[in-house]
């Protein structure tokens, strides 16, 4: 039992021994720490003096250097972002063009100023020519093209203006299944065949219209439409463009979810102005014939801006000036010769015209000779010879025409006596 007693004696002891031994190292460790923060508050001071910075400021400073640092790294991660973003954008837009273009494409003749007319035999040519080559005249003056008569099988009609080429060439073919070739009849012949061309017009103005999905549009309107049938710009047939134009848009429309409609209506009347006579540029024509009709507005600003006269006012303006450049842009489309030719031809006979006593006036061998239509009723030959004179100087003085030009007054007079039997 002693025994039992001096053991727990001893454990007691040994376990306060170990308690005192606890104390004493807590207690040392307590100095260390008190020792290690008065170390850390010494360098604060000291690193206080060497900077010359609060801990506050010394902080402050931490806090500006790391928003810096940081900055940098989000600057680098956004220009990253932006350039992958340009990238991406710009193959899109390089895709979104291509389909457009894909989606515009069409067959393609281009239209110089030549119509070519088969014929079955020479024997033809001789009934068109007729007596002294009266036949001939007469066809020329009553069409204003030029007939060209030399190649075997063929009747060349040439002309800068498609309407009367087409004109002359319906005329022509017309005549050909007639056996009473004479002046007068040519006359008539070509004066139906002017009515009927703008039974053809209106033919065309609907089948343009109907074939980009825009239907009721006023009578009048889809008649001027169907101009562009016989127009050119650049070489280019307005009709041809306007189609491709019309496509083009409607497809970058669709991507880029602008409003298709009024993309739609922007392209097909943004060269209305092209087949409008009148003063001031086919852009400012387009526009005023447009808002006779009460066309939307939106619509009217596509043609207003479709060659950036005017800053842009919506996203279907750009739309309708990218579509026009791509159709106008793309290779062999256009042909800046052909234009300058047929203004030139133009202008001539605009110079003919407004001279007292000329009735109308025509340009022919690629604008070496001007046939002017004289008045009988307000020239006498005398004053006939004198205008002629005055016309080729003022063509010459004007105009850079190529060569010598021959200027043709015709002064014919007519008297017409007809009796009616009954």
């Amino acid at each position: 039992m002693n025994s039992g007693n001096q053991n727990l004696i001893d454990l007691e002891k040994k376990l306060l021994e170990k308690e005192e031994k606890l104390e004493r190292e807590k207690e040392q460790i307590e100095k260390e720490k008190a020792a290690l923060f008065g170390k850390r508050e010494e360098y604060s001071v000291k690193l206080q003096k060497v900077s010359g910075l609060t801990a506050e400021e010394a902080k402050k400073e931490l806090l500006k250097e790391t928003e810096v640092r940081e900055a940098q790294a989000v600057a680098r991660i956004i220009k990253e972002k932006e350039e992958d973003a340009k990238r991406t954008a710009a193959k899109k837009a390089q895709e979104i063009l291509l389909d457009s273009m894909q989606h515009g494409a069409l067959d393609y003749i281009a239209e110089y100023t030549v119509t070519v007319v088969k014929i079955p035999d020479e024997e033809v040519k001789g009934r068109i020519i007729g007596k002294e080559g009266r036949n001939i005249r007469a066809f020329e003056q009553a069409t204003g093209v030029d007939v060209d008569l030399d190649e075997e099988g063929i009747i060349r009609l040439s002309c800068f203006d498609s309407v009367r080429r087409e004109t002359a060439k319906r005329a022509l073919e017309k005549l050909l299944k007639d056996t009473r070739i004479q002046p007068f009849r040519i006359e008539e012949i070509v004066n139906q065949t002017k009515q009927e061309l703008e039974k053809v017009m209106l033919e065309e103005g609907e089948k343009i219209a109907h074939e980009v999905g825009v239907f009721n549009l006023p009578v009048e309107l889809m008649s001027i439409l169907g101009r562009f049938k016989f127009r050119t710009s650049y070489g280019q047939n307005l009709i041809v463009h306007t189609l491709e134009d019309v496509k083009i848009g409607i497809h970058i429309a669709s991507e880029i979810e602008a409003d298709v409609n009024i993309v739609r209506l922007g392209c097909l009347f943004h060269d209305i102005g092209k087949v409008i006579e009148g003063e001031g540029s086919h852009v400012k024509l387009g526009v005023e014939l447009l808002k006779r009709f009460n066309i939307p507005e939106k619509i009217i600003n596509c043609v207003a801006e479709h060659h950036e006269d005017k800053p842009f006012s919506s996203i279907e303006s750009i739309v309708v000036h990218i579509a026009d450049s791509i159709s106008g842009a793309r290779p062999g489309a256009r042909f800046e010769d052909i234009e300058g030719y047929s203004r030139r031809l133009k202008d001539m006979e605009e110079i003919a015209k407004k001279y007292e006593g000329v009735d109308d006036a025509y340009a022919f061998e690629a604008g070496r000779e001007l046939r002017v239509i004289i008045n009988p009723g307000r020239l006498n030959d005398a004053e006939t010879i004198i205008i002629a004179n005055k016309i080729r100087e003022e063509v010459s003085r004007s105009l850079a025409v190529p060569g010598e030009v021959k200027v043709t007054a015709i002064r014919e007079f007519r008297a017409v006596s007809s009796e009616t039997s009954i």
